[in-house]
């Protein structure tokens, strides 16, 4: 619960364009830097120099997010990057510390392939897809990164796969059928 106070306290902390950006806590989860890229654009003048930050967040409980930041200093490219990915997480099931069943994410040339694990296995994963599924909160798992290599687009490419996932009380209710412990309640509430 935030109170009269700690505004007045964050408003002190973050000044000027950093005001925008929602001051770190450690109930929000962890924020990994993947990869920061110094760019370059050709002026008249000569070249102007900036930085792309890409971030990685979780809450360890199968809610992940990560984001793109860009600025003329490396600090505001990562808070820009952490705010956005915080802002655009997505959500999973997570079963027994792994995922439910097998899946394939696609961005751009990148492909990233995903099996659930037996306890005690291990993130199995290359770098970009490890850092996302331990952001999650996965601790067993096994990956396989097909095609281009870019930290980017395997990191996406991650995030791709993770939101084709679904619970089996998800896919029993798309074909129209219950749980067995649904089916014993129904029965239970029925016969009263």
């Amino acid at each position: 619960m935030v109170t009269d106070t700690n505004k007045k306290e964050n408003k002190k902390e973050a000044k000027g364009r950093r005001a925008e950006f929602p001051v770190r806590r450690p109930e929000d989860g962890t924020m990994t830097v993947v990869n920061v890229a110094r760019t370059a654009k050709v002026v008249k003048g000569g070249k102007r120099f900036g930085f792309r930050a890409l971030v990685v967040v979780g809450n360890g409980n199968g809610k992940v997010g990560a984001a793109i930041g860009k600025a003329n200093q490396v600090q505001l490219a990562i808070n820009k990057a952490e705010g956005h990915a915080r802002k655009h997480m997505i959500t999973f099931p997570v079963v027994n510390e792994t995922i439910p069943h097998e899946t394939i994410g696609k961005f751009g040339a990148s492909s990233v392939w995903m099996q659930p694990a037996a306890p005690g296995s291990g993130v199995i994963a290359g770098a970009g897809a490890r850092l996302v599924l331990e952001a999650a909160g996965i601790k067993n798992i096994i990956s396989k990164s097909l095609g281009s290599t870019n930290a980017c687009n395997l990191v996406y490419a991650t995030l791709e796969a993770l939101k084709t996932l679904k619970s089996k009380e998800e896919v029993l209710a798309l074909k129209g059928k219950t749980t067995p412990a649904a089916e014993i309640k129904s029965e239970a509430a029925e016969a009263k």
